[in-house]
């Protein structure tokens, strides 16, 4: 099965570069990046000593129990977004992340979220879209839950 990793949404990412509100009212906070954090939209690591903005995010266009609102990072500058092609996003350095799928009405399907090594992403995601009621699969930090990017089908 086809599947492509989906970076944030560019006119989303300009709006909070240019200092506008994140998830919860804030002005983004200017970090200088210790070369550990990626950006959710070129979805690569951000350079040692680059300017990077922290901001709260939901990746979640409904209001309900399940639509988690975090902490993650975007280049400070303009980047260009994620191409759909990529196989495994630069961002993701771990060894492990949570895949976890979600429904049609951006639910969490119960028993899908599953600490998945790096090396068995394609596995896991396979089984994940063959079901019929996962309509998209999250990527989180296994370590601190944050917000990597979303897989969806292609």
């Amino acid at each position: 099965m086809s599947h492509h990793f989906t970076p944030l949404p560019t006119d989303q990412v300009r709006a909070l570069q240019a200092g506008g509100p994140d998830a919860h009212g804030r002005t983004p906070e200017r970090q200088i990046s210790d070369g550990t954090v990626g950006c959710r939209h070129c979805l690569q690591t951000i350079p040692k000593g680059q300017t990077c903005l922290l901001v709260a995010y939901t990746p979640f266009l409904t209001v309900q129990p399940y639509a988690e609102t975090g902490p993650l990072f975007l280049c400070a500058r303009p980047c260009a977004p994620a191409k759909p092609a990529q196989p495994l996003p630069g961002l993701l350095t771990s060894q492990s992340y949570i895949l976890r799928g979600y429904d049609a009405e951006e639910r969490i399907i119960y028993g899908t979220g599953e600490v998945t090594a790096r090396r068995d992403f394609d596995a896991r995601i396979e089984a994940l879209f063959a079901r019929d009621d996962v309509r998209f699969i999250d990527v989180r930090s296994a370590a601190n839950n944050c917000f990597q990017c979303r897989i969806q089908r292609a």
